[in-house]
């Protein structure tokens, strides 16, 4: 026991030996640190700024430092609120500290890395100048403690006031914009001491992240927040009272029209900065030479550029639809394309900055092709018929009650026409209202926006937010995603990330991330296939469009959908073949309403003439067949509207069809029992038994009473089964089959260049309609009514030896017989 003590005691003395050692090397290795020169930091950031450059990596996009501007302007010079918000956002202790937080800095050097974050935070505004102007940027623990002796040598050397002159000089605040001076003049038209509260608040928000606070930006919404947050930690420090508080954060603060030259796809490269800006930081894209290879196809991106600004002009005077936007997508891999996000990105007259192309707007009827998929994904079909009739579905209103008024919903079609039984291959193709309703019901708004998150649409919030005018545009989307999620039709079921990345390497070659495709299927490829096939039907969708609209490509297998909110604040068209996806927009930025036309004749001749661009680029590519709708299936969900119970009938004898019939005389046939899709049909179970008692949906006397009022006027009578006949067909037996009778085929062998000279007639009871002939099972020709003679050369047909002669006859009521017979070719 007391060998034990002495041993405990001797390990307790080396430990703390060790400590004392190791902490004696750290004062030497912190006494060692000289504070490195500050000037040329400038120069050094310039040399080592980021490039972007489009798929080819030969054409330059945008160099971050480019055009850098910066103006250094003495402490004195610095408005006192613009210091007192930097100050209360960054580092409320900075006048208190000596150079670091040592709680802070621990966090930050020993506990994020054990939580698998890596060394970060725990900045003081004093460090922030070290590690923007002294160091690197990579996260290290020697990196770290490095910055903190610094920190503190540097607290000895300046006084506070120059430390914070230091950073507020240095700060980046978007773009080439550096420096409190330069940001004040860019975006307030003013010098730094002449900055208001407000505007003080709204600087002090942005270096954390510039580009993604940007107030040219799609977060304005998340820069206020901000803002607002600066404000308040102001009142915490004892900066501001609470009055200038609240004046303050309802101010309204103007910025200056937004002027950068020097880029190319300007919205595409400050979507991608801002990608690589949250992904790497600020420091690195300033820092590391990084070279960016995107996904933008620059030849598409000019063209695309061109041609929306000009459609957007002309717009603007025929329809008061001053803006547009375009993007395109790869369907195979996800690669962005194209990103235009406005006419102009340097229009001010329309705040051409502002990304429409990733911002939110309600897509109209663009929206059905997720519902419609929805529905095809439960057992519906492209023939299933729904009645497109005027319809209440509120259950708050009287089913006779076709009010449009809250808390009423009994929607328009577009034409303000009601065609009664429709398809639903016509009704998406034709873009009606009213059935793409019903069909939202039948398929469950759940179930809906699960088909659309799954292909790519993120910003569709909680179900309870939307009723059955989701179907219609009623939920809030961007272009982007929306091109994307079209393009996972394009690829048959597949979705593949958006992504404007192909690789992106550092100053010294590292590749730090490239391209890598993770595919995943997110619909059947049946439901895709249908809904390809539907949305490039044009024989369907002429009614609407007519048979050479906008949405036609002679040749090409091109589908389409186009969208228009119901205020006519949104034109929308969305299309897509294997190759590529593109969508477009037309609208006002402002909100306000556009001339009250639809969107084909707005936004389609601009989406016309890029895909048309598009498709000479591309190798025709052609959608696989969709699969045949299944003929077991109850009559509605393929297509049979007048009643469920079916029977087949022989169209010569008028008798119930038997093996014999064959298909040219076969006639399917209703008793006739007209009544709404919910009548056959559990929604729960489309493909499942016939509800027992269907009364019990909520919709379905809804459904239910247009649909009889429809029938009666159309002077259509139920039937009961005693319409169906008792008698078979009796002309279509074996015994009335034709038998066939040829001559002139000779069996012994023919010779080179030798033609066959065959006669064929019929014993049976109806005369020959025609015959075919084949060799080997090769079809070689036929003979029609009135001719029974048929010549050939054998030894172009056969080969050498034996052969199979076949003829195949058909009566005049399609009874048909077929006969083998022999020959020899030498």
């Amino acid at each position: 026991m007391r060998r034990f003590r002495h041993l405990k005691r001797d390990i307790v003395l080396f430990i703390f030996g060790v400590g004392i050692l190791c902490a004696g090397l750290l004062l030497v290795w912190a006494a060692s640190i000289r504070v490195p020169d500050l000037v040329g930091f400038e120069e050094r950031k310039i040399e080592q700024s980021t490039k972007i450059y489009d798929r080819t990596g030969e054409v330059l996009l945008y160099d971050v430092h480019q055009n850098i501007q910066r103006t250094v302007v003495p402490f004195d010079e610095i408005a006192r609120d613009v210091k007192n918000a930097t100050v209360a956002i960054e580092d409320t202790e900075f006048y208190s500290h000596k150079g670091v937080r040592p709680l802070a800095t621990l966090r930050a050097v020993f506990l994020q890395p054990l939580r698998g974050k890596g060394v970060q935070g725990g900045s003081t505004i004093t460090q922030q100048v070290v590690k923007n102007s002294l160091l690197t940027q990579e996260q290290k623990i020697s990196r770290k403690l490095k910055e903190w002796v610094l920190s503190i040598k540097l607290e000895r050397v300046l006084s506070k006031e120059e430390i914070l002159a230091l950073y507020l000089n240095e700060s980046p605040y978007g773009g080439s914009i550096y420096g409190i001076e330069e940001a004040s003049q860019t975006f307030f038209g003013k010098g730094a001491a002449d900055l208001t509260l407000a505007e003080s608040a709204y600087l002090a928000a942005l270096p954390q992240a510039p580009t993604y606070y940007s107030p040219y930006g799609n977060n304005r919404e998340a820069l206020d927040a901000r803002k607002n947050l600066v404000l308040r930690r102001m009142v915490d420090s004892g900066f501001i009272t609470n009055e200038e508080y609240e004046e303050a954060k309802t101010t309204e603060v103007d910025f200056q029209p937004r002027a950068e030259q020097g880029i190319r796809a300007p919205h595409f490269v400050i979507y991608v900065r801002e990608y690589l800006e949250q992904k790497y930081g600020q420091k690195v894209i300033e820092e590391r030479g990084l070279r960016v290879i995107t996904t933008l196809d620059s030849d598409l991106q000019e063209k695309a550029e061109e041609i929306v600004e000009r459609n957007a002009l002309l717009n603007k005077e025929k329809f008061d639809a001053e803006n547009a936007a375009l993007t395109a997508v790869d369907p195979k891999t996800g690669q962005i394309l194209v990103m235009v996000g406005s006419r102009n990105y340097f229009d001010e007259d329309i705040d051409g900055n502002y990304n429409v192309s990733t911002g939110k707007r309600q897509p109209g009827s663009a929206f059905k092709p997720f519902v419609y998929a929805t529905a095809f994904k439960g057992g519906y079909t492209p023939d299933t018929v729904v009645f497109d009739l005027k319809t209440q579905f509120s259950t708050l209103c009287a089913p006779t009650n076709f009010s449009e008024d809250a808390p009423c919903y009994s929607p328009n079609n577009y034409d303000s026409v009601f065609r009664g039984p429709i398809t639903l291959r016509d009704a998406l193709a034709q873009s009606v209202n009213v059935p793409a309703v019903k069909v939202l019901y039948l398929t469950g708004i759940n179930a809906a926006l699960r088909t659309a998150c799954d292909m790519g649409l993120t910003t569709l919030a909680d179900s309870e937010r939307y009723g059955l005018t989701l179907v219609l545009g009623g939920g809030e989307v961007s272009l982007l995603e929306m091109t994307g999620a079209y393009g996972v039709f394009a690829n048959n079921g597949i979705r593949h990330t958006l992504t404007p990345i192909l690789r992106i390497e550092d100053g010294d070659g590292n590749i730090l991330e490239s391209f890598s495709d993770k595919p995943r299927r997110v619909i059947d490829e049946s439901v895709a296939l249908q809904i390809s096939d539907v949305l490039s039907d044009n024989v369907a969708r002429t009614p609407a469009f007519g048979a050479n609209s906008y949405l036609y490509f002679p040749g090409r297998d091109v589908a389409v959908k186009t969208g228009t909110t119901n205020d006519y604040r949104d034109a929308w068209i969305l299309g897509y073949t294997p190759s590529i996806s593109a969508g477009a927009w037309a609208g006002n930025n402002d909100n306000r309403s556009m001339d009250k036309k639809v969107a084909g004749f707005i936004i389609a001749p601009l989406w016309n003439e890029f895909m048309s661009t598009a498709l000479a680029k591309y190798p025709s590519e052609s959608f696989p067949p969709a699969p045949p709708v299944d003929q077991s299936i109850k009559p509605i969900l393929r297509g049979v509207w007048r009643g469920n119970e079916t029977y087949v009938v022989d169209t010569v004898s008028g008798g119930l069809a038997t093996s014999y019939t064959p298909q040219e005389t076969r006639e399917e046939r209703v008793v006739t029992n007209v009544h709404s899709i919910l009548q056959w049909v559990d929604t729960n179970s489309p493909l499942g038994a016939i509800p027992l008692r269907p009364e019990n949906d909520p919709q379905y006397i809804r459904w239910e009473n247009p649909v009889r009022v429809w029938a009666a006027l159309h002077g259509i009578v139920d039937q009961d089964s005693s319409v169906i006949p008792t008698n078979t067909d009796t002309v279509h037996t074996p015994q009335n089959a034709p038998r066939v009778v040829l001559s002139g085929l000779k069996n012994s062998a023919y010779t080179r260049g030798e033609r066959a000279v065959v006669a064929v007639g019929s014993t049976g009871p109806y005369p020959l309609l025609r015959a075919e002939f084949f060799v080997n099972g090769t079809y070689i020709g036929q003979t029609g009514t009135g001719s029974s003679s048929f010549s050939f050369v054998p030894d172009e047909t056969g080969n050498v030896g034996e052969n199979i002669f076949t003829v195949v006859v058909y009566d005049t009521i399609y009874n048909r017989a077929e006969s083998p017979f022999s020959f020899t070719i030498n």
